[in-house]
């Protein structure tokens, strides 16, 4: 995989870049407070005041914030936009769409399900953490978890091999110091995929650079008249770069792992210089292993079978016994995939691909599953057979019960072959 650096290295031949004195200065003299550098915190904070009041009931797929709360929330907002879409989305307010991303990546939010709800709640014990910091260590817990930890999938953006600290980076080369001026909103739409819309309204709630809106057209979206860079963003901007070529950081935000342990602070050595105040940061407590017999609902076209198979056992007999349920045989590779609680897509895969995780290596217990979470079961690469795994509840742990079970048949299993003598046979009855 290759590097910020090397990539970027490719495209504009830096040589490692350090601080002006007037940058340090600059960096020196700034106070972060709820208003500046930019409005971050402020905003930050409306949608954790609402959320404290009550969850949020949120779309099933990709977990967003249905157009009632959307365009609630924009009122409150430093920075409301006009938007005069007939049908808006979370999507075409940029800030917000933002800020949620700060939500679910921070992990001060998680999705919790409800019956057939899903729901935005608040984590009690990370938002403690984060409400103990000061607001020095709040800006740059929400910098790094933004630029280092957050991942566009969240937002039901599609998967790619761009980080959006690459796409910030890359963005930032090509406004020149006199800023970008969108005569149309034609000119304004390449922003949509670098460093998309987002990312931009992130760039100016942390005091990055300055936004003229201009007058929203009927029918029409956010209107950006022009984007000014400011000194404290290229600043920041650039230790950020530095931090990215000494630890040659992967350009790739999408690949993720099974998070054991997230913690923030990497960017603290860079930064605890010029802001003595950033001492502390959230604590995200480690995921444990869940013991218990998980019961598992899988199904597969209309058909379904319920398993139980306990903590200790590995993913990879999960798999085996799926395909027994249905009556298939065990012979092409697969994977194992769902989405964490930080939103973002974790796969397991079969290990003649060679690629990690492995299920022969991760237990049931290691995921961090709870109930109502999917799974989805893809076997065989070619037939691509989409198995829909939802945990349905964990009992509790029981020594007498170490092997998985098919506790229920409900349906006729699809064939897994396609046979052409079936074919024939209706043709010679017709």
């Amino acid at each position: 995989m290759d590097s910020l650096f090397s990539t970027l290295e490719e495209q504009l031949k830096p040589e490692l870049p350090t601080l002006t004195e007037a940058q340090k200065q600059l960096l020196q003299e700034t106070k972060i407070d709820e208003n500046q550098p930019g409005t971050i915190l402020q905003d930050f904070q409306v949608m954790i005041d609402y959320l404290q009041q009550k969850a949020i009931e949120v779309s099933g797929v990709n977990h967003l914030l249905p157009l009632k709360i959307v365009s609630e929330f924009n009122s409150r907002l430093s920075r409301p936009i006009d938007v005069q879409l007939k049908r808006p989305v979370q999507k075409s307010y940029p800030y917000i769409n933002g800020l949620y991303l700060l939500l679910r990546c921070s992990g001060i939010t998680q999705i919790k399900k409800q019956g057939k709800k899903q729901l935005l709640v608040l984590d009690e014990e990370i938002l403690a953490s984060w409400s103990n910091l000061n607001p020095t260590e709040k800006y740059f817990n929400l910098l790094e978890t933004w630029l280092l930890q957050a991942n566009s999938e969240i937002l039901g953006e599609q998967r790619d091999s761009f980080s959006d600290l690459f796409r910030c980076i890359q963005f930032w080369t090509r406004v020149p110091d006199k800023g970008i001026k969108f005569a149309k909103y034609e000119h304004q739409q390449d922003m949509s995929y670098f460093p998309r819309f987002y990312n931009i309204g992130l760039l100016d709630l942390f005091g990055f650079i300055t936004i003229k809106n201009g007058k929203t057209a009927a029918g029409k979206g956010w209107r950006i008249a022009s984007i000014q860079r400011l000194p404290f963003g290229d600043a920041i901007l650039k230790l950020i770069y530095i931090y990215a070529i000494k630890e040659e950081l992967s350009i790739d935000g999408d690949a993720a792992d099974i998070e054991a342990n997230i913690s923030l602070g990497k960017l603290q050595p860079y930064f605890q210089e010029y802001f003595p105040e950033w001492q502390n940061n959230i604590t995200i407590p480690p995921t444990e292993f869940i013991d218990g017999v998980y019961i598992f609902k899988v199904s597969l076209d209309k058909a379904w079978r319920r398993i139980s198979i306990p903590a200790k056992q590995k993913l990879s007999l999960l798999a085996a016994v799926i395909l027994d349920a249905f009556d298939f045989d065990n012979d092409h590779l697969y994977e194992f995939s769902y989405k964490s609680r930080f939103g973002k897509t974790i796969t397991i895969h079969h290990p003649y691909t060679e690629r990690t995780p492995m299920v022969n290596k991760v237990k049931i217990g290691d995921l961090n599953l709870q109930a109502g979470t999917t799974m989805t079961y893809l076997f065989d690469f070619g037939d691509n057979w989409k198995f829909n795994v939802e945990l349905e509840a964990i009992d509790p742990p029981d020594s007498k019960n170490k092997k998985a079970k098919i506790l229920e048949v409900h349906g006729k299993a699809p064939k897994q072959y396609y046979d052409q003598d079936d074919d024939w046979d209706e043709n010679e009855e017709e």
